[in-house]
């Protein structure tokens, strides 16, 4: 078993030298897109509950290409390319880790780290068949290695039993579905961000030249809008398996643990982002920044609450 997780590790470092050739691939894809046209700007659709079917447009098209494939269009191409080769084999690590010790591999920060950015990258792969954001790849597999990195040098931890409280279907459940919303935050942060600083070139107030081939800020705005909303459902349903399981466990459904109220937190912040941009007209950088807000309470919630506050979630393996 020891060597099988060994070779995880191999599979891990592999996948992560992968992802660093494709990490500067897409830096030098982004760096030369200041080359290319911008896509056509989608039209609105006017009345009540526009914006709603607007979104949907967004997921159901696909920008057209504006020209035929370039040298640089293709450094894209093969960037993606590794991308997925690199998932396999992060896949893969996850796999034998599964394997070397007899469970999901969930029950540290450590192994959390392995399978949450497997997921968000299989979510980013996936997407694409819907939503072209590979403009994200900087952003998402530089992630991708941050978590690999520090979860692999601060937060290994060798094989060991599964904990008695954690020895349940309810873990593939529960952590399956929170990983799930985790890499829909993440990717809406990416179009977040890329949203705020569309507009503050569109406004005149900078100029990033690599900018001018990204859609613009309102389709930025309405695409991490609508991933946010999907993450918001898979976060809901965790909320809720958590509670079933805290009661299978511990007997109560609810029981202010630091861990389950900084989750309900996460729930409160992103339910008033979905509250505020339906129906009090939040669009643009104010929707922005408030779900930059809400991934923040994810990122704290999976950092600072696992490694410092104590309680019954204190699984980090440290």
């Amino acid at each position: 078993m020891i060597e099988l997780d060994g070779y995880s590790l191999v599979a891990i470092y592999s996948a992560m030298a992968i992802y660093m050739i494709a990490f500067v691939l897409f830096a030098v894809d982004m760096a030369q897109r200041s080359s290319r046209k911008a896509p056509p700007r989608p039209e609105e659709t006017p009345g009540q509950g526009a914006q709603f079917r607007g979104a949907v447009t967004v997921l159901q098209q696909k920008s057209p290409p504006a020209e035929a494939p370039t040298v640089a269009m293709r450094i894209g191409q093969a960037a993606f390319a590794l991308v997925v080769l690199g998932w396999l084999l992060h896949v893969g690590g996850v796999v034998l880790r599964t394997l070397a010790q007899g469970f999901v591999p969930w029950a540290s920060m450590f192994e959390f780290s392995l399978t949450s950015s497997a997921i968000s990258v299989g979510v980013f792969i996936v997407i694409q068949r819907w939503l072209d954001v590979k403009f994200l790849g900087v952003y998402l597999v530089g992630f991708t290695l941050l978590s690999l990195g520090v979860g692999t040098v601060n937060f290994y931890v060798p094989v060991k039993p599964l904990p008695p409280a954690l020895d349940s279907y309810w873990l593939v459940i529960h952590v399956f579905v929170a990983s799930l919303a985790t890499a829909f935050f993440t990717l809406g942060a990416g179009l977040a961000i890329g949203q705020l600083v569309q507009s503050a070139r569109e406004a005149g107030k900078r100029s990033f030249s690599w900018f001018t081939s990204l859609p613009d800020s309102t389709r930025l705005e309405t695409m991490s809008y609508m991933l946010n909303v999907i993450g918001f459902v898979f976060w809901s349903f965790t909320l809720i398996a958590g509670a079933i399981w805290a009661e299978r466990s511990w007997g109560r459904y609810w029981g202010w643990d630091n861990k389950e109220v900084w989750t309900f937190i996460v729930w409160v912040v992103y339910a008033g982002y979905v509250h505020a941009r339906a129906t009090r007209g939040w669009r643009g950088t104010r929707s922005s920044w408030l779900a930059l807000v809400g991934f923040a309470t994810v990122i704290f919630n999976y950092t600072a609450v696992n490694l410092f506050l104590p309680g019954l979630h204190a699984y980090s393996g440290i």
